[in-house]
């Protein structure tokens, strides 16, 4: 008799996974046909590059650092948008940009939530001088200019890329710990966060079970921001020469490294357009990151579209 009930609850079990998978592919389905236009495009560019990142080795026609005879090769068959100032395929760099760039500012920006909401989360918890230690030391970091502060310590430390994702992970960490604080205080009053406390719950329990799943829809989009600032910022950092090394491929240093084929544009336009592409790609990815964050703020918000 138990082995029957036993089996029976297992099949039900095993139903419910079942509907409720089923009910969140349709509902994900469901999501995406309403979404506008603006979030479909950021969608389907977001898709391009994490396919380009993810297959780099494969799609490039060329090696990352492999060097040509002909520097600043015009464009042709043989070298689709030409060659750099080494004798380095920029196609190929382009591709390998989109796995070192976009794959170092997701590392960073992972980083940075996990310091900044745990902190932000433990100070709307614990309050008092928990909560005022921490605020004063994120507004002393928060009133050097983040890219000055970043050149210092990257000078210190060495530009390396583990130096960068930690450097710009802390500097950035000050601005997710004040809206996960700030957040995590309108949740922190709630009666089931005080339950839990009563129940002796432990603080990373509490972070876990009861706070976040409650403040996720404002870190999400948030995360989609910082995103772009973090991306931008290292493609800045390697435009000045201390952010990521030669010979990795970089959209940041290719613009650097190319920059003198714009004086030639009046004898040659496809040169004045090289130093245009890495920079492009940077911004192509982080209009689409907007136009997505912004579609699911939106739909967190709860408004709806007037027809």
């Amino acid at each position: 008799m138990s082995n029957g009930a036993e089996e029976g609850y297992s099949a039900a079990g095993e139903v419910g996974l079942l509907r409720t998978r089923r009910s969140l592919r349709a509902n994900i389905w469901r999501g995406l046909k309403s979404a506008p236009p603006t979030a479909l495009f950021g969608m389907t560019i977001i898709s391009i590059y994490v396919f380009f990142a993810l297959f780099a080795p494969l799609l490039a026609p060329h090696g990352e650092a492999e060097i040509f005879p002909i520097a600043y090769a015009p464009w042709g068959e043989e070298f689709l948008f030409g060659t750099d100032q080494l004798g380095r395929d920029v196609l190929s760099r382009l591709i390998y940009g989109a796995r070192n760039t976009v794959g170092i500012a997701v590392a960073t920006t992972l980083l940075a939530f996990l310091i900044g909401g745990s902190l932000g989360i433990t100070a709307a918890i614990s309050l008092g001088w928990v909560d005022n230690l921490i605020s004063r030391a994120v507004d002393v970091l928060m009133a050097i200019p983040s890219l000055i502060f970043a050149l210092i310590l990257i000078s210190i430390f060495g530009a390396t890329v583990p130096n960068l994702i930690i450097i710009i992970a802390v500097l950035d960490a000050t601005r997710v710990f004040r809206i996960s604080r700030a957040v995590s205080l309108n949740v922190v009053v709630m009666d089931y966060v005080e339950a839990a406390k009563l129940r002796g719950e432990g603080l990373g329990w509490i972070m876990r079970r009861e706070i976040l799943p409650n403040i996720m829809p404002p870190l999400i989009a948030e995360f989609g921001l910082r995103f772009c600032f973090v991306f931008l910022t290292i493609a800045a950092l390697s435009f000045l020469g201390v952010g990521i090394q030669p010979p990795t491929a970089d959209w940041g240093s290719m613009v650097r490294e190319n920059a003198g084929l714009i004086q030639f544009a009046e004898y040659d336009i496809t040169a004045a357009l090289t130093p245009m592409l890495p920079a492009a790609a940077i911004a192509l990815l982080t209009v689409a990151v907007n136009f997505v964050v912004d579609w699911f703020l939106h739909k967190s918000s709860g408004l709806r579209d007037e027809h």
